[in-house]
């Protein structure tokens, strides 16, 4: 289990295999860690989905599969992504995971 942190990022987000812009939904993260991301969508997702996260930032494109999707809100849906084979490389994350390191250290050097 890796240390989420609650970013919240525009992404883009859609099934892997799909050509057509209307596939594409534009939401956000609710958190972030270093191989997985929680995305809201607009739709129900299937654990062992793929889909494709692009931040709107950096157009840093991550594949993930779908590890759960729970109800959020009345009509949203939490994804939680595992990016099995990468390191997230979006520079919001990095920006505020090698912050939060920098706290950690600091905190065991006290």
């Amino acid at each position: 289990m890796e240390k989420r942190l609650p970013i919240a990022m525009v992404v883009n987000l859609a099934p892997a295999r799909v050509q057509s812009p209307s596939g594409i939904e534009l939401t956000y993260t609710n958190n972030v860690s270093a191989h997985g991301a929680c995305v809201v969508s607009n739709r129900p997702w299937q654990p062992g989905d793929i889909a494709e996260v692009t931040s709107f930032l950096d157009q840093i494109t991550m594949r993930g599969r779908v590890v759960y999707c729970h109800k959020h809100g009345e009509d949203q849906y939490a994804i939680g992504l595992s990016f099995q084979n990468s390191a997230v490389l979006w520079s919001t994350y990095l920006k505020y995971a090698g912050h939060a390191q920098e706290t950690l250290s600091r905190q065991r050097v006290q």
